[in-house]
Protein backbone atom coordinates (compact mmCIF):
# COMPACT_ATOMS: atom_id res chain seq x y z
CA UNK A 1 0.00 0.00 0.00
CA UNK A 2 1.23 3.49 -0.83
CA UNK A 3 2.49 5.06 2.39
CA UNK A 4 1.17 8.46 1.35
CA UNK A 5 -2.36 7.06 1.67
CA UNK A 6 -1.87 7.19 5.43
CA UNK A 7 -1.38 10.94 5.45
CA UNK A 8 -5.09 11.96 5.33
CA UNK A 9 -5.85 9.60 8.22
CA UNK A 10 -2.94 10.95 10.26
CA UNK A 11 -3.98 14.50 9.43
CA UNK A 12 -7.52 13.86 10.58
CA UNK A 13 -6.44 12.12 13.79
CA UNK A 14 -3.92 14.78 14.75
CA UNK A 15 -6.33 17.60 13.94
CA UNK A 16 -9.04 15.93 16.04
CA UNK A 17 -6.62 15.44 18.92
CA UNK A 18 -5.47 19.06 18.69
CA UNK A 19 -8.96 20.59 18.71
CA UNK A 20 -10.12 18.34 21.56
CA UNK A 21 -7.11 19.39 23.62
CA UNK A 22 -7.93 23.00 22.77
CA UNK A 23 -11.47 22.45 24.00
CA UNK A 24 -10.08 21.09 27.28
CA UNK A 25 -7.93 24.20 27.67
CA UNK A 26 -10.94 26.39 26.89
CA UNK A 27 -12.73 24.57 29.72
CA UNK A 28 -10.00 25.89 32.03
CA UNK A 29 -11.70 29.28 31.65
CA UNK A 30 -14.61 27.78 33.58
CA UNK A 31 -12.16 26.49 36.15
CA UNK A 32 -10.65 29.91 36.71
CA UNK A 33 -14.14 31.44 36.94
CA UNK A 34 -15.28 28.93 39.57
CA UNK A 35 -12.03 29.05 41.55
CA UNK A 36 -11.97 32.84 41.69
CA UNK A 37 -15.68 33.24 42.40
CA UNK A 38 -15.29 30.82 45.30
CA UNK A 39 -12.34 32.69 46.79
CA UNK A 40 -13.81 36.21 46.69
CA UNK A 41 -16.56 37.58 48.92
CA UNK A 42 -20.16 37.10 47.87
CA UNK A 43 -20.62 40.79 47.05
CA UNK A 44 -17.93 40.56 44.35
CA UNK A 45 -18.95 37.30 42.67
CA UNK A 46 -20.90 38.52 39.63
CA UNK A 47 -18.12 40.93 38.67
CA UNK A 48 -15.36 38.30 38.81
CA UNK A 49 -17.50 36.00 36.67
CA UNK A 50 -18.03 38.86 34.21
CA UNK A 51 -14.28 39.44 34.02
CA UNK A 52 -13.58 35.80 33.26
CA UNK A 53 -16.06 35.35 30.45
CA UNK A 54 -15.29 38.76 28.94
CA UNK A 55 -11.52 38.22 28.97
CA UNK A 56 -11.92 34.97 27.07
CA UNK A 57 -13.87 36.72 24.34
CA UNK A 58 -11.48 39.67 24.22
CA UNK A 59 -8.52 37.30 23.99
CA UNK A 60 -10.13 35.43 21.10
CA UNK A 61 -10.70 38.61 19.10
CA UNK A 62 -7.38 40.32 19.86
CA UNK A 63 -5.39 37.17 19.15
CA UNK A 64 -7.16 36.89 15.81
CA UNK A 65 -6.58 40.54 14.92
CA UNK A 66 -2.91 40.80 15.81
CA UNK A 67 -1.59 38.38 18.45
CA UNK A 68 -1.28 35.27 16.28
CA UNK A 69 0.51 37.19 13.54
CA UNK A 70 3.04 38.65 16.01
CA UNK A 71 3.70 35.26 17.56
CA UNK A 72 4.08 33.17 14.42
CA UNK A 73 4.88 35.46 11.47
CA UNK A 74 7.93 37.19 12.90
CA UNK A 75 11.59 36.67 11.87
CA UNK A 76 13.41 33.63 13.23
CA UNK A 77 15.88 34.44 15.97
CA UNK A 78 14.53 37.96 16.32
CA UNK A 79 13.67 40.15 19.27
CA UNK A 80 11.32 42.63 17.60
CA UNK A 81 8.16 41.03 16.19
CA UNK A 82 6.44 41.79 12.94
CA UNK A 83 3.18 43.71 13.14
CA UNK A 84 0.22 42.57 11.11
CA UNK A 85 -3.47 41.84 11.22
CA UNK A 86 -5.62 38.72 10.99
CA UNK A 87 -4.16 35.27 10.73
CA UNK A 88 -2.84 35.78 7.24
CA UNK A 89 -3.36 34.36 3.78
CA UNK A 90 -0.92 31.53 4.41
CA UNK A 91 -3.44 30.04 6.82
CA UNK A 92 -6.51 30.63 4.68
CA UNK A 93 -6.67 27.11 3.20
CA UNK A 94 -5.67 23.89 4.94
CA UNK A 95 -4.24 21.33 2.55
CA UNK A 96 -2.96 17.80 3.02
CA UNK A 97 0.39 17.61 1.25
CA UNK A 98 1.31 14.67 -0.97
CA UNK A 99 3.82 13.43 1.57
CA UNK A 100 7.29 14.05 2.90
CA UNK A 101 8.68 15.53 6.08
CA UNK A 102 7.18 18.96 5.38
CA UNK A 103 3.61 17.68 5.05
CA UNK A 104 1.22 19.40 7.50
CA UNK A 105 -0.01 16.93 10.10
CA UNK A 106 -2.87 19.01 11.50
CA UNK A 107 -5.10 21.84 10.37
CA UNK A 108 -3.69 25.33 10.74
CA UNK A 109 -7.09 26.33 12.13
CA UNK A 110 -6.60 23.78 14.91
CA UNK A 111 -3.28 25.42 15.79
CA UNK A 112 -4.89 28.87 15.76
CA UNK A 113 -7.66 27.73 18.10
CA UNK A 114 -5.17 26.03 20.43
CA UNK A 115 -3.08 29.21 20.63
CA UNK A 116 -6.14 31.36 21.39
CA UNK A 117 -7.00 29.38 24.49
CA UNK A 118 -3.41 29.67 25.73
CA UNK A 119 -3.54 33.46 25.39
CA UNK A 120 -6.81 33.51 27.33
CA UNK A 121 -5.32 31.32 30.06
CA UNK A 122 -2.47 33.79 30.53
CA UNK A 123 -4.94 36.63 31.02
CA UNK A 124 -7.09 34.53 33.37
CA UNK A 125 -4.20 34.52 35.85
CA UNK A 126 -4.51 38.30 36.17
CA UNK A 127 -8.20 38.45 37.05
CA UNK A 128 -7.98 36.75 40.43
CA UNK A 129 -5.01 38.76 41.69
CA UNK A 130 -6.73 42.12 41.14
CA UNK A 131 -10.15 40.97 42.34
CA UNK A 132 -12.55 42.89 44.58
CA UNK A 133 -11.23 46.41 44.00
CA UNK A 134 -10.40 46.97 40.32
CA UNK A 135 -12.74 48.69 37.88
CA UNK A 136 -14.20 46.27 35.35
CA UNK A 137 -13.47 48.44 32.32
CA UNK A 138 -9.90 49.10 33.44
CA UNK A 139 -9.40 45.34 33.53
CA UNK A 140 -10.95 44.93 30.08
CA UNK A 141 -8.71 47.67 28.66
CA UNK A 142 -5.64 45.85 29.98
CA UNK A 143 -6.88 42.53 28.58
CA UNK A 144 -6.97 44.07 25.10
CA UNK A 145 -3.29 45.03 25.25
CA UNK A 146 -2.13 41.94 27.13
CA UNK A 147 -3.66 39.38 24.78
CA UNK A 148 -3.07 41.36 21.60
CA UNK A 149 0.50 42.48 22.16
CA UNK A 150 2.32 41.84 25.46
CA UNK A 151 1.71 38.07 25.59
CA UNK A 152 2.37 37.38 21.87
CA UNK A 153 5.73 39.21 21.85
CA UNK A 154 7.31 37.00 24.51
CA UNK A 155 5.51 33.98 23.04
CA UNK A 156 7.23 34.69 19.73
CA UNK A 157 10.61 34.72 21.45
CA UNK A 158 10.28 30.98 22.09
CA UNK A 159 7.36 29.32 20.32
CA UNK A 160 7.55 31.56 17.26
CA UNK A 161 11.26 30.87 16.73
CA UNK A 162 12.65 34.06 18.30
CA UNK A 163 15.88 34.62 20.18
CA UNK A 164 14.99 32.58 23.28
CA UNK A 165 14.37 29.56 21.09
CA UNK A 166 17.74 30.13 19.40
CA UNK A 167 19.39 30.42 22.83
CA UNK A 168 18.07 26.98 23.85
CA UNK A 169 15.38 28.07 26.31
CA UNK A 170 12.83 25.26 26.84
CA UNK A 171 9.23 25.64 27.90
CA UNK A 172 7.16 22.68 26.73
CA UNK A 173 3.70 24.04 27.52
CA UNK A 174 4.28 27.41 29.14
CA UNK A 175 5.32 27.54 32.81
CA UNK A 176 7.02 30.79 31.82
CA UNK A 177 5.37 31.92 28.59
CA UNK A 178 1.83 31.50 29.92
CA UNK A 179 1.81 31.18 33.70
CA UNK A 180 4.72 33.33 34.86
CA UNK A 181 3.80 35.92 32.23
CA UNK A 182 0.26 36.17 33.58
CA UNK A 183 1.50 36.38 37.17
CA UNK A 184 4.02 39.07 36.25
CA UNK A 185 1.32 41.21 34.61
CA UNK A 186 -0.79 40.69 37.73
CA UNK A 187 2.08 41.75 40.00
CA UNK A 188 2.49 45.02 38.10
CA UNK A 189 -1.23 45.67 38.47
CA UNK A 190 -1.31 44.85 42.17
CA UNK A 191 1.59 47.21 42.87
CA UNK A 192 -0.34 50.14 41.36
CA UNK A 193 -3.73 49.02 42.65
CA UNK A 194 -2.99 48.51 46.33
CA UNK A 195 -4.56 46.14 48.83
CA UNK A 196 -8.22 45.67 49.64
CA UNK A 197 -9.57 47.79 52.46
CA UNK A 198 -9.11 46.03 55.78
CA UNK A 199 -6.64 43.44 54.52
CA UNK A 200 -3.66 44.93 56.35
CA UNK A 201 -3.75 46.83 59.62
CA UNK A 202 -1.68 49.89 60.62
CA UNK A 203 0.51 47.86 62.99
CA UNK A 204 1.48 45.21 60.48
CA UNK A 205 -1.36 42.80 61.18
CA UNK A 206 -2.66 40.65 58.34
CA UNK A 207 -6.41 40.10 58.33
CA UNK A 208 -7.90 37.07 56.62
CA UNK A 209 -10.71 37.81 54.15
CA UNK A 210 -12.40 34.44 53.56
CA UNK A 211 -13.95 33.51 50.24
CA UNK A 212 -17.68 33.00 49.95
CA UNK A 213 -17.93 29.57 48.38
CA UNK A 214 -15.29 26.91 48.93
CA UNK A 215 -17.31 24.21 47.13
CA UNK A 216 -17.10 26.36 43.98
CA UNK A 217 -13.37 26.92 44.52
CA UNK A 218 -12.87 23.15 44.82
CA UNK A 219 -14.92 22.52 41.68
CA UNK A 220 -12.81 25.11 39.87
CA UNK A 221 -9.64 23.31 40.90
CA UNK A 222 -10.95 19.99 39.60
CA UNK A 223 -11.91 21.65 36.30
CA UNK A 224 -8.46 23.21 35.97
CA UNK A 225 -6.83 19.87 36.80
CA UNK A 226 -8.85 18.21 34.03
CA UNK A 227 -8.21 21.01 31.54
CA UNK A 228 -4.49 20.80 32.18
CA UNK A 229 -4.38 17.45 30.41
CA UNK A 230 -5.24 19.32 27.23
CA UNK A 231 -2.86 22.13 28.12
CA UNK A 232 0.17 19.87 28.49
CA UNK A 233 -0.94 16.92 26.38
CA UNK A 234 -1.94 19.07 23.43
CA UNK A 235 1.50 20.68 23.43
CA UNK A 236 2.90 17.45 22.00
CA UNK A 237 0.98 18.67 18.89
CA UNK A 238 0.23 15.23 17.49
CA UNK A 239 -0.37 11.60 18.50
CA UNK A 240 -0.71 9.65 15.22
CA UNK A 241 2.68 7.92 15.55
CA UNK A 242 3.73 5.37 18.16
CA UNK A 243 6.38 7.73 19.52
CA UNK A 244 3.95 10.62 19.86
CA UNK A 245 1.21 8.46 21.37
CA UNK A 246 3.62 7.23 24.03
CA UNK A 247 4.76 10.79 24.68
CA UNK A 248 1.16 11.95 25.15
CA UNK A 249 0.54 9.14 27.64
CA UNK A 250 3.67 10.11 29.58
CA UNK A 251 2.66 13.79 29.61
CA UNK A 252 -0.86 13.01 30.87
CA UNK A 253 0.53 10.77 33.61
CA UNK A 254 3.18 13.23 34.75
CA UNK A 255 0.68 16.09 34.73
CA UNK A 256 -1.64 14.16 37.02
CA UNK A 257 1.11 13.00 39.36
CA UNK A 258 2.63 16.47 39.71
CA UNK A 259 -0.76 17.86 40.74
CA UNK A 260 -1.15 15.08 43.29
CA UNK A 261 2.36 15.72 44.62
CA UNK A 262 1.71 19.44 44.92
CA UNK A 263 -1.58 18.91 46.74
CA UNK A 264 -0.18 16.46 49.29
CA UNK A 265 2.89 18.63 49.90
CA UNK A 266 0.71 21.70 50.50
CA UNK A 267 -1.55 19.65 52.79
CA UNK A 268 1.39 18.55 54.93
CA UNK A 269 2.99 22.00 54.91
CA UNK A 270 -0.20 23.76 56.02
CA UNK A 271 -0.73 21.19 58.77
CA UNK A 272 2.80 21.70 60.07
CA UNK A 273 2.61 25.50 59.89
CA UNK A 274 -0.94 26.16 61.06
CA UNK A 275 -1.96 22.97 62.84
CA UNK A 276 -4.89 22.84 60.39
CA UNK A 277 -5.50 21.43 56.94
CA UNK A 278 -6.19 24.68 55.07
CA UNK A 279 -8.36 23.89 52.03
CA UNK A 280 -7.35 27.02 50.14
CA UNK A 281 -3.67 26.11 50.49
CA UNK A 282 -4.44 22.55 49.44
CA UNK A 283 -6.22 23.71 46.30
CA UNK A 284 -3.38 26.05 45.42
CA UNK A 285 -0.95 23.20 46.06
CA UNK A 286 -2.57 21.12 43.33
CA UNK A 287 -2.43 24.06 40.92
CA UNK A 288 1.18 24.72 41.88
CA UNK A 289 2.08 21.14 41.01
CA UNK A 290 0.43 21.58 37.62
CA UNK A 291 2.28 24.83 36.92
CA UNK A 292 5.60 23.31 38.01
CA UNK A 293 5.41 20.38 35.59
CA UNK A 294 4.19 22.43 32.64
CA UNK A 295 7.67 23.55 31.53
CA UNK A 296 8.70 19.92 30.96
CA UNK A 297 6.07 17.21 31.48
CA UNK A 298 7.63 14.67 29.10
CA UNK A 299 11.15 13.84 30.27
CA UNK A 300 10.66 13.34 34.05
CA UNK A 301 9.90 9.90 35.42
CA UNK A 302 6.60 9.53 37.24
CA UNK A 303 8.35 9.78 40.62
CA UNK A 304 10.27 12.85 39.47
CA UNK A 305 6.98 14.45 38.42
CA UNK A 306 5.59 13.88 41.93
CA UNK A 307 8.68 15.48 43.46
CA UNK A 308 8.66 18.46 41.08
CA UNK A 309 5.00 19.06 41.88
CA UNK A 310 5.65 18.51 45.57
CA UNK A 311 8.30 21.22 45.72
CA UNK A 312 5.83 23.51 43.97
CA UNK A 313 3.23 22.71 46.64
CA UNK A 314 5.62 23.67 49.44
CA UNK A 315 6.76 26.81 47.63
CA UNK A 316 3.25 28.09 47.07
CA UNK A 317 2.36 27.99 50.77
CA UNK A 318 5.44 29.95 51.79
CA UNK A 319 5.03 32.33 48.86
CA UNK A 320 1.43 33.19 49.76
CA UNK A 321 2.55 33.91 53.33
CA UNK A 322 5.48 35.96 52.03
CA UNK A 323 3.26 38.02 49.73
CA UNK A 324 1.13 39.00 52.71
CA UNK A 325 4.21 40.03 54.67
CA UNK A 326 5.15 42.26 51.74
CA UNK A 327 1.56 43.62 51.80
CA UNK A 328 0.91 42.44 48.26
CA UNK A 329 -2.78 41.56 48.33
CA UNK A 330 -3.62 38.67 45.99
CA UNK A 331 -7.06 37.29 46.94
CA UNK A 332 -6.60 33.93 45.18
CA UNK A 333 -2.83 33.40 45.40
CA UNK A 334 -2.38 33.66 41.63
CA UNK A 335 1.00 35.40 41.72
CA UNK A 336 2.40 32.68 43.96
CA UNK A 337 0.86 29.75 42.07
CA UNK A 338 1.66 30.90 38.56
CA UNK A 339 4.62 33.21 39.13
CA UNK A 340 6.83 31.85 41.90
CA UNK A 341 6.09 28.22 41.06
CA UNK A 342 6.28 29.02 37.34
CA UNK A 343 9.90 30.08 37.87
CA UNK A 344 10.57 26.85 39.75
CA UNK A 345 9.13 24.86 36.86
CA UNK A 346 11.33 26.67 34.35
CA UNK A 347 14.54 26.27 36.34
CA UNK A 348 14.11 22.56 37.13
CA UNK A 349 13.87 21.56 33.45
CA UNK A 350 17.63 20.75 33.09
CA UNK A 351 17.34 18.24 35.94
CA UNK A 352 15.37 15.87 33.71
CA UNK A 353 16.10 17.09 30.18
CA UNK A 354 19.75 16.74 29.15
CA UNK A 355 19.23 19.11 26.21
CA UNK A 356 18.30 22.00 28.50
CA UNK A 357 20.75 24.33 30.23
CA UNK A 358 20.30 26.30 33.43
CA UNK A 359 21.74 29.43 31.79
CA UNK A 360 19.19 29.33 28.98
CA UNK A 361 16.34 28.77 31.43
CA UNK A 362 17.53 31.65 33.59
CA UNK A 363 17.71 33.84 30.49
CA UNK A 364 14.12 32.92 29.74
CA UNK A 365 12.99 33.84 33.26
CA UNK A 366 14.77 37.20 33.12
CA UNK A 367 13.59 38.19 29.63
CA UNK A 368 9.96 37.13 30.05
CA UNK A 369 9.70 38.76 33.48
CA UNK A 370 11.46 41.94 32.37
CA UNK A 371 9.35 42.42 29.25
CA UNK A 372 5.97 41.56 30.76
CA UNK A 373 6.52 43.50 33.98
CA UNK A 374 7.83 46.62 32.24
CA UNK A 375 5.19 46.65 29.51
CA UNK A 376 2.37 45.85 31.95
CA UNK A 377 3.44 48.51 34.42
CA UNK A 378 3.35 51.13 31.65
CA UNK A 379 -0.09 49.98 30.43
CA UNK A 380 -1.54 49.82 33.95
CA UNK A 381 -0.15 53.31 34.65
CA UNK A 382 -1.72 54.73 31.49
CA UNK A 383 -5.07 53.15 32.35
CA UNK A 384 -4.80 54.53 35.89
CA UNK A 385 -4.17 58.04 34.53
CA UNK A 386 -6.96 57.87 31.94
CA UNK A 387 -9.81 56.11 33.74
CA UNK A 388 -8.50 55.02 37.11
CA UNK A 389 -7.83 51.47 38.25
CA UNK A 390 -9.72 51.28 41.49
CA UNK A 391 -13.30 51.73 42.61
CA UNK A 392 -13.94 54.18 45.47
CA UNK A 393 -13.81 53.09 49.11
CA UNK A 394 -17.60 53.35 49.31
CA UNK A 395 -18.03 51.24 46.17
CA UNK A 396 -15.58 48.66 47.46
CA UNK A 397 -17.57 48.41 50.69
CA UNK A 398 -20.84 48.08 48.77
CA UNK A 399 -19.34 45.43 46.52
CA UNK A 400 -18.29 45.67 42.89
CA UNK A 401 -21.22 43.47 41.81
CA UNK A 402 -23.70 46.29 42.30
CA UNK A 403 -21.30 49.05 41.23
CA UNK A 404 -19.98 47.45 38.04
CA UNK A 405 -22.69 44.97 37.05
CA UNK A 406 -25.87 46.30 38.62
CA UNK A 407 -26.76 42.93 40.12
CA UNK A 408 -25.67 40.46 42.76
CA UNK A 409 -24.77 36.80 42.40
CA UNK A 410 -26.43 35.95 45.73
CA UNK A 411 -29.10 38.67 46.21
CA UNK A 412 -30.77 36.96 49.17
CA UNK A 413 -27.60 36.21 51.12
CA UNK A 414 -25.03 38.90 50.32
CA UNK A 415 -23.33 40.45 53.31
CA UNK A 416 -21.92 43.98 52.96
CA UNK A 417 -19.19 43.32 55.49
Amino acid sequence: MDSTALIPAQYGLDTLYFVLCGALVMWMAAGFAMLESGLVRAKNTAEILTKNIVLYSVASIMYMLIGYYIMYSSPEGGILPSLGFLIGDEHAVDVVAAGGEDAPYYSARADFFFQIVFAATCMSVVSGAVAERMKLWAFIAFAVVMTGFIYPVQGFWKWGGGFLDAAGYMDYAGSGIVHMAGATAALAGVLLLGARKGKYGPNGQINAIPGANLPLATLGTFILWMGWFGFNGGSQLRMSTIEDANAVAQVFTNTNMAAAGGLVAALITSRLLFGKSDLTMILNGALAGLVAITAEPLTPSVLQAVLIGGVGGVLVVFSILGMDRLRLDDPVGAISVHGVVGIWGMLIVPATNADASFAAQLLGVACIFGWVFGASLIVWAIIKAVMGLRVSAEEEYEGVDVVECGLEAYPEFTSKK
